[in-house]
């Protein structure tokens, strides 16, 4: 019986502490939609800038992209992808609709990003607009948040 009590006092004692633990971890609705918000701005300031190497350093090397006009590719592809884009003789900028972004948390995981961006460029001296739908899925290790899937739609 004194077995018992220590065995159930030890569990009831593990229990307490791993919940201190993932109290710590939460983060607020809020944190999380600001987080992700400027995560993804410093993704996309590193495109506009051209910055290959650091758009890198914000995906997994397990990246599955999904394109509705493209099909499906990998990190390796996206940015071969993406050096084209950057070789091209214009400058393609693209900003988030910042009213349609929405943040959701993923338990365990991370979050998904859900929203609409715009790329710009000047094309035979008029602006071209286009406005595209995303969303992306951020895994968070331990602090380090990166995307690992892409769908890219309604182009």
């Amino acid at each position: 019986m004194k077995n018992l009590v220590l065995f159930l006092l030890g569990m009831f004692i593990y229990a307490s502490a791993v919940a201190q633990n993932e109290k710590k971890e939460v983060i607020s609705e809020n944190e999380l939609f600001n987080k992700i918000a400027i995560l993804d701005s410093l993704l996309f300031n590193a495109y506009n800038s051209k910055n290959l190497d650091l758009m890198k350093t914000f995906f997994t090397k397990d990246l599955e992209w999904y394109q509705d006009n493209g099909g499906l590719i990998n990190f390796e592809q996206v940015f071969i992808n993406f050096q084209s884009i950057f070789n091209r003789d214009y400058d393609l900028k693209r900003n988030l609709v910042k009213e349609s972004l929405e943040v959701h948390p993923i338990k365990g995981y991370g979050a998904i990003e859900i929203g609409k961006h715009q790329f710009k460029h000047i094309e035979n001296g008029k602006l071209e607009i286009g406005t595209f739908k995303f969303i992306m899925i951020w895994k968070n290790d331990h602090g380090n948040w990166k995307i690992s899937r892409v769908i890219s739609y309604d182009h």
